[in-house]
């Protein structure tokens, strides 16, 4: 069968090999080619040109683009392309585009993966630039990266980066963890409603909250509400956000389930970042995009002008002329468990793990999928006993945060520190533990990770938690196709990474540190 692409950056890729005709995430082989053009020009950008804060937007952009599930517009990949090329300096090398131009099954590997972490820094970093928060530091990280993933050929040079960009991971979900809590106060604990009003609403997904909180603004005395779905849930957890009345609750679950989803709010939807499917006939004509998302025939809402909002006008007079939701379910769902309000519990945590209340933590955070292989992670949590306690973030929440209740002495069972992004909490909050209980190593702690992966962003926490220091990582449902068997087992006998088994056999083996 002739190969029209080749992709293999997420978790779906097909038979977990690649995606050679089209994408199993819905990319047409036209736009997985420019895609690999983008990514080849960015590369020559870091070859020809200097790093400035500038060009350095322009990359992490550009490179943001180009993650999976966030932009399917080939108009707007190939004006992004066009500027690349204008950006390019002079006598640039030739260099081949896409994945395969790499014939050393290891040193592609390796070039892969720092790419993809690469991929998940630069949507952060994109994220704290929104807000105001800018590292010359993380530019120029990223042009030494493209260079080295253009020309690297010795494993242990690219390894060396690859770690790095663990560091550079860090740095980066820091910076927006301040940009986030300076501008939207610090989370808080928070239960919000699942079901529905009575009034027309508007749903916003992806990870934008500088959108919400505009969008909030604008629409505060039209008569509609506001509703979050998949990574928007922890917007109900900053005071900033939550003191608007109309932001009703959360519709929904994660992503991969939106065309169910977003087919019965009836109103309309706006897609901030990544996390959006091909669009289907039946919200066709309400949905919007935003910021680095794109679908084609989708009304795409212009970026900010400087010291001015989006204009989500448009959007919001539609909202008045729909019909309110149609109701999925009525519940609740509590979180807003980030480090500054889990510290505000130390004490508790602290004498609930020496009194042996609490048995151990199970870091259950990441990505949700479609696969029905992803119910183990229901399974897990669902088997787990009754002292052990959840930290989580990210989507892979979905999978357990409505079927697991109750608290061991007041700490809920189910700690949720909000995005993907906010991964940086967990690890915050691992190393707090760490210094409350004195150990010398923070495995030492009675903690285990069971992580979910889907897309590039998670592929940055990895590499974040690497550089951290956290070993006996359990990640699924399988390991990345991109990872060479070679690079494999030094990942393996560098870091003890390990790929899922069954619900109880793993379950048996993290209670006892293993």
């Amino acid at each position: 069968m002739e190969e029209k692409m080749f992709c293999f950056q997420c978790q779906e890729a097909c038979r977990n090999t690649g995606c050679t005709r089209s994408g199993m995430c819905g990319k047409k082989a036209e736009t997985a080619d420019l895609m690999d053009k983008i990514i080849r020009q960015l590369k020559l950008i870091a070859l020809t040109r200097e790093a400035d804060c500038q060009l350095g937007r322009f990359v992490i952009k550009s490179l943001f683009m180009t993650i999976t599930n966030a932009n399917f517009d080939e108009a707007a990949l190939q004006k992004q392309l066009d500027e690349a090329l204008r950006l390019t300096g002079k006598n640039p090398p030739r260099l081949p585009a896409g994945v395969l131009a790499c014939g050393n099954e290891d040193v592609r590997s390796l070039r892969e993966l720092l790419t993809y972490g690469l991929k998940g820094i630069a949507a952060y970093a994109e994220h704290a630039a929104v807000l105001g928060k800018e590292d010359e530091e993380i530019y120029a990280f990223c042009f030494k990266a493209l260079q080295t993933a253009a020309t690297g050929e010795d494993a242990g040079k690219l390894l060396a980066v690859i770690l790095e960009s663990g560091a550079i991971a860090v740095k980066t979900m820091a910076l927006l963890d301040a940009a986030n809590t300076e501008m939207f106060g610090d989370p808080q604990a928070t239960t919000v409603k699942t079901g529905v009003g009575s009034r027309p609403g508007i749903l916003i997904s992806g990870h934008d909250l500088l959108d919400i909180k505009e969008l909030l603004e604008q629409s505060q005395d039209a008569g509609i509400d506001i509703y979050t779905h998949c990574e928007m849930l922890p917007a109900h957890y900053y005071p900033e956000l939550k003191k608007y009345p109309h932001l009703y609750g959360n519709y929904g679950n994660a992503w991969h389930l939106q065309s169910k989803e977003f087919a019965s709010f009836n109103g309309p939807i706006l897609m901030t970042t990544n996390c959006i499917t091909p669009v289907q006939e039946s919200y066709k004509d309400r949905i919007f995009t935003t910021g680095m998302a794109g679908y084609p025939g989708v009304e795409h809402i212009a970026d900010r002008a400087a010291g001015k909002q989006k204009d989500f006008s448009a959007i919001i007079e539609l909202a008045k002329k729909c019909q309110a939701p149609e109701e999925l379910e009525n519940g609740t769902i509590t979180g807003g468990f980030a480090h500054a309000q889990v510290f505000a519990l130390a004490d508790k945590v602290v004498a609930a793990v020496k009194s042996g209340a609490i048995r151990r933590f199970i870091v259950m955070a990441g990505c949700d999928g479609r696969q029905k292989e992803r119910q183990y992670y229901s399974c897990v949590a669902e088997n787990l006993p009754r002292d052990t306690v959840i930290l989580t973030a990210g989507c892979a929440k979905y999978r357990y945060n409505k079927l697991i209740s109750g608290d061991i002495g007041g700490i809920p069972r189910v700690l949720d520190a909000g995005q993907c992004n906010d991964c940086y909490s967990l690890a915050v909050i691992a190393l707090k533990l760490k210094e409350v209980f004195g150990v010398k190593e923070i495995n030492d702690l009675p903690i285990s990770f069971d992580i979910a992966w889907y897309e590039q962003k998670a592929v940055a926490v990895l590499l974040a938690l690497l550089h951290l220091g956290f070993k006996n990582l359990r990640l699924g449902p399988t390991l990345p196709a991109f990872l060479s068997p070679e690079v494999t087992k030094i990942l393996v006998e560098a870091f003890d990474i390990k790929g899922i088994t069954d619900p109880q056999t793993d379950i048996q083996a993290m209670l006892t540190g293993r």
